[in-house]
């Protein structure tokens, strides 16, 4: 029995918590099976039952509850609402609007692409409720988000429910996990419920084979779906990437490093990947005697609103000044001063429409490539087998702490779920194809052809970890 379908009268503890948080953003989740589309039911019908319109002249509550797709949000909430406000509401199907009889709307929106968060630009709505927030990019969460306004008396709040992983997982992770806050958020603004599956003890007694199903998962996805843990990446094109800062110091187990002295005889790399409207990706490699890659240095052309980096939203530097800034960077910072640097970018630079190609202008600035080998899948399993670990706790890949935007994008880079093989080139994406270019060009064996267990096809799809099908 699925959870949507459960009806109690009164919520458990943690959704009580929920439904009386007064802060402008709060967040209810982190796992599977908490009672997330039950308590935000709840709360909106309450809400507005409670907040009619104060006067012949004036207008109700509106309340909007969003989800990626319509179709899964009609799915999960119209007809438990139907018969939640049967004789004190009425459904219109064309507006998809619940209509309550004291001037109350709740109405049922989608977003699913740029064009769908452009929408609610210019809409009001009192009370928002997005549904599984951590599958939007953080971009449209916060134009959904500037939808919260209005000139009344009703309250003004925008309620998330959430797991670990996909687009918006960063996002959220950090305003209501981490509690980490930019520009002008403020801490007294947001509040997280955490609920797993052992808060919701409506479900633990309808559906026990459920809590069974999380239990016996394999230890990264029971991580996440289970026990809520927010440094899982679930559903990341990259899920064995570690990145554990009680091992910053001695490089163990860990993907992310504190910065280590680059020794003069290790080979040093450049990779490119171009961009105007969409940001470019400039990144520095160190490769060392062991075949270790380490990115040690970046330079990503991202727009920026005060401290904060806007997503995929290119710079729009013309090629002169990225190389040449480039160029500077080369003769002036210490670990590279002086240092032969092999240039490997994306070989649409090397084409000509105009008789002067984005490589050729390098050149003329002193900055030199070579086309990288673009083989998307190929290039992806060399970045899975440098994050594999030998049995002393080494992988060949680690990234300096100091490289912000790397750690920024890769929680956001998904599977395409047209070509799952392949990483969701609309995301993103741009320091992943830097790096695959550079991989291509230093190709190296899998240290691990077979894994210690046999995952389930839900944490490993794809057999990417290199166990052949029986």
């Amino acid at each position: 029995m699925s959870e949507q379908n459960v009806r109690h009268l009164y919520p458990n503890r943690k959704q009580f918590k929920f439904m009386n948080s007064r802060t402008r953003h709060t967040a209810y989740g982190g796992a599977r099976g908490g009672g997330k589309s039950w308590v935000i039911r709840e709360q909106a019908v309450q809400d507005a039952s409670i907040y009619g319109a104060p006067d012949a002249w004036s207008a109700g509550i509106r309340i909007c509850i969003i989800r990626r797709t319509l179709q899964d949000l009609m799915k999960n909430h119209l007809e438990p609402l139907k018969l939640m406000t049967r004789g004190i509401a009425k459904y219109n199907a064309n507006d998809k609007c619940f209509y309550f009889r004291n001037g109350a709307i709740i109405q049922f929106a989608y977003c699913d692409n740029d064009n769908d968060a452009d929408h609610f630009q210019g809409i009001e709505y009192d009370e928002i409720f997005i549904e599984e927030a951590t599958q939007l990019k953080e971009e449209w969460i916060k134009k959904i988000a500037a939808s919260c306004r209005g000139v009344n008396d009703f309250p003004h709040r925008v309620f998330y429910t959430c797991n670990p992983g996909g687009p918006g997982h960063a996002y959220i992770k950090r305003l209501f996990v981490d509690r980490i806050f930019q520009g002008n958020e403020k801490a007294e603004d947001y509040s997280f419920v955490q609920a797993k599956v052992t808060d919701n003890k409506i479900l633990q007694e309808y559906s026990p084979e459920y809590v069974n199903f999380l239990e016996n998962l394999p230890l990264t996805i029971r991580k996440a779906w289970l026990e809520g843990d927010w440094n899982i990446f679930q559903g990341s094109y990259f899920p064995e990437f570690v990145h554990d800062p009680d091992h910053y110091d001695d490089g163990l187990w860990t993907h992310v490093i504190n910065p280590i002295p680059v020794k003069r005889h290790w080979k040093i790399y450049r990779g490119l990947d171009w961009g105007f409207f969409r940001p470019f990706s400039v990144g520095w490699f160190a490769i060392d005697e062991f075949e270790t890659m380490y990115l040690f240095k970046e330079l990503y052309g991202v727009q920026k609103s005060g401290q904060d980096s806007v997503p995929d939203v290119g710079v729009q530097w013309p090629p002169e000044q990225l190389f040449k800034t480039i160029r500077e960077i080369e003769e002036n910072d210490p670990v590279l001063k002086g240092r032969q640097v092999h240039g490997i970018a994306d070989p649409a630079i090397f084409q000509s429409q105009t008789g002067t190609s984005i490589a050729d202008t390098a050149e003329d600035c002193g900055v030199w490539f070579e086309p990288a080998d673009n083989t998307r899948l190929a290039g992806w399993m060399q970045c899975r087998w440098r994050l594999q670990f030998n049995e002393y706790g080494r992988p060949r890949f680690q990234v300096f702490n100091t490289c912000k935007e790397f750690l920024r994008c890769l929680p956001l880079w998904m599977h395409d779920e047209k070509n799952v093989e392949d990483l969701d080139t609309k995301l993103e994406d741009h320091i992943a194809d830097m790096w695959r270019y550079v991989a291509m060009g230093n190709l190296v064996k899998p240290l691990v052809e077979e894994p210690e267990y046999n995952p389930m096809w839900g944490a490993d799809p794809l057999n990417m970890f290199g166990r052949k099908n029986a």
